[in-house]
């Protein structure tokens, strides 16, 4: 797959197989057959051209790693201490490239700060707090003193 993804085109065996063997010694059946299980996979799509067949690949390498995260993700009995984890092992530059991916992605989120802006100027304002006001529970307005132990307020992320 890495070297579908990195000419980004159709590829036959035959220019697969002189790539790779630029490393090492690789047989035209083998590339042939990974090939093939790639297309029974549905990695790759294949399309005649004479005798042979070019393959293009099915989605972009990003995509595939994306998929792979959010299968492991997934597979998570604690998905917010498997994603503390993570993000404990990344790199500094991996972890600019996550905030950079979350500005991106960010003003598209439900709940995200523009849309919860106008979702709370159509609240009636008897259901929070004033600003200076004491929640009921004693604590600061509009933190997380103001629900129970179990519950996390709507945009807390917990």
């Amino acid at each position: 797959m890495t070297r579908v993804w990195q000419w980004n085109r159709p590829v036959t065996v035959r220019e697969v197989l002189e790539d790779l063997q630029r490393e090492r010694s690789i047989a035209y059946t083998t590339v042939m057959t990974v090939m093939d299980n790639l297309h029974q996979k549905g990695w790759v799509r294949r399309e005649v051209d004479g005798r042979a067949y070019r393959y293009t690949a099915v989605s972009t390498r990003a995509a595939y790693s994306a998929a792979l995260m959010n299968e492991a993700w997934s597979r998570s009995d604690n998905p917010a201490a498997a994603l503390v984890a993570f993000f404990g092992m990344m790199s500094a530059e991996q972890r600019e490239a996550l905030q950079d991916a979350v500005r991106i992605v960010a003003p598209a989120l439900p709940g995200a700060p523009e849309a919860v802006a106008g979702d709370k100027a159509e609240e009636p304002e008897e259901k929070a707090p004033r600003s200076g006001e004491k929640a009921a529970s004693g604590g600061e307005p509009g933190t997380e003193d103001d629900f129970p132990a179990d519950e996390a307020p709507p945009d807390s992320g917990r």
